[in-house]
């Protein structure tokens, strides 16, 4: 069985200053003493290792344009341009690469998108052929209260799974689906529906290899109108229900709370995340990239 990522170290890079803390639960893991306008080639190279131990890394304290956050983000790989949001704006101006989640609202027309509400757990794009393989936010506005975002730790939830489970599973795909985004808000262009069996999306392995790791993943997306490839309705949601009671106990979760300056970036090839909702009267501005995926998620 594929043991877990280390999770008990604190390590410390070659390159001077920088420290990789993890957070001690079964992901995540903070950065400290790096500028991310001003990374050396050895700096990098021990973020890219922290990422694939640790899943999701946070930095905090950082002071980015938006020129400095994709030039880091493009240090990962070629980068996705933003999806058309559901107002029908797609990104910021110029920058076609970042993606605004926000419930700020100028002439009353929203600037970015999910709102206010909850985000329920969800693998970002995954009803794509190819989805990315990393996802970053930076933090420009944040609530007082509210607004956590938290993570789960699919290899965990894959190697949580009794063995019968296991067997029963392997082989299996499953529909992402592309109705609705993590709000709840149907996507632009999508006319509504929730029949499982006809609904759009694409279909992945149920539990393919992490390309980089090597790594046995549990690949849920997200739960709404999700369907395994071949089985009647009620079969698949019956075993889509309990592969999701091991997905996001407790013990493979982390949250963090956002400060202002925060960037934390997650692996979606073996994450799943959700955020909780917060005061519609609080401003919140995040901004996003997404790193394209090189291949498509296979088993």
């Amino acid at each position: 069985m594929n043991a877990s990522p280390p999770r008990s170290r604190s390590a410390s890079s070659s390159a001077a200053g920088l420290q990789i803390i993890p957070t001690g639960a079964a992901l995540g893991a903070d950065v400290q003493g790096v500028d991310l306008r001003r990374l050396s080639g050895d700096a990098f190279a021990a973020i890219h290792r922290a990422w694939l131990d640790h899943l999701v890394l946070r930095f905090r304290g950082q002071q980015l344009t938006d020129e400095d956050l994709i030039a880091f983000s493009r240090r990962f790989g070629a980068l996705d341009c933003a999806p058309v949001q559901e107002t029908g704006r797609r990104f910021v101006e110029g920058h076609p690469e970042i993606y605004v989640v926000s419930n700020v609202l100028v002439d009353g027309v929203p600037i970015g998108s999910l709102g206010a509400g909850e985000a329920v757990w969800h693998t970002d794009m995954s009803y794509q052929e190819d989805p990315p393989k990393a996802s970053m936010l930076y933090a420009l506005e944040v609530p007082p209260a509210g607004g956590n975002t938290y993570f789960c730790n699919m290899y965990r939830a894959y190697e949580a799974l009794p063995e019968g489970l296991r067997q029963r599973i392997a082989g299996l795909t499953l529909k992402h689906d592309g109705t609705y985004n993590s709000g709840g808000y149907v996507r632009q262009g999508v006319t509504a529906q929730d029949d499982p069996l006809t609904s759009p999306g694409v279909y992945h392995p149920l539990v393919p290899r992490h390309p980089e790791t090597g790594k046995c993943v549990l690949y849920l997306g997200r739960r709404r109108n999700a369907h395994l490839g071949g089985l009647p309705l009620a079969e698949s949601e019956a075993l889509l229900d309990e592969l999701w009671s091991y997905a996001t106990r407790d013990e493979v979760v982390w949250h963090t709370e956002w400060q202002v300056g925060d960037v934390v970036l997650w692996d979606n090839r073996c994450t799943m995340h959700r955020r909780d909702p917060f005061d519609a009267q609080a401003r919140r501005i995040l901004h996003r990239t997404q790193i394209k995926g090189e291949t498509r998620p296979e088993a």
